[in-house]
């Protein structure tokens, strides 16, 4: 494994040392400035990928133009929070009994205690005549 780092380390010190008699450009660090994505080889191995990284670096040209912008278009406006949470004591009967109608709905039983609250109050609203 040693033989391997190593090859990959003189494969990459070899490129730089024939790179530097071209005087490539190097940044702050000593890294080699990549300009295109051609420069970057393709189907390296992770090893090398590391060790390439380690002796390169991108350009600020490049990082600008392969930046990708989030899409935030493609996302639904984030929720209003309509709900406010409550304290409620139910039964323990009562809470299991709900529990399972919400099981059999495959729904959570919090949601279906606000379906049913809803309904009732919707259903009281017209008895009383506040609906019109």
């Amino acid at each position: 494994m040693d033989d391997r780092k190593e090859m990959i380390q003189n494969r990459f010190e070899n490129e730089s040392k024939a790179n530097s008699s071209e005087e490539k450009e190097r940044d702050e660090l000593g890294k080699i400035i990549i300009h295109g994505l051609s420069e970057i080889p393709e189907n390296m191995t992770e090893e090398e990928t590391f060790t390439f990284w380690n002796t390169h670096a991108m350009s600020e040209e490049l990082l600008e133009e392969t930046y990708i912008e989030d899409e935030d278009d493609d996302l639904p406006p984030p929720r209003k929070q309509s709900t406010k949470p409550i304290n409620l004591r139910i039964e323990n009967d009562l809470l299991v009994r709900l529990q399972k109608v919400a099981e059999i709905k495959n729904v959570p039983y919090q949601t279906l205690l606000k379906q049913f609250v809803a309904e009732r109050v919707y259903e009281e609203e017209k008895r009383e005549k506040i609906l019109t």
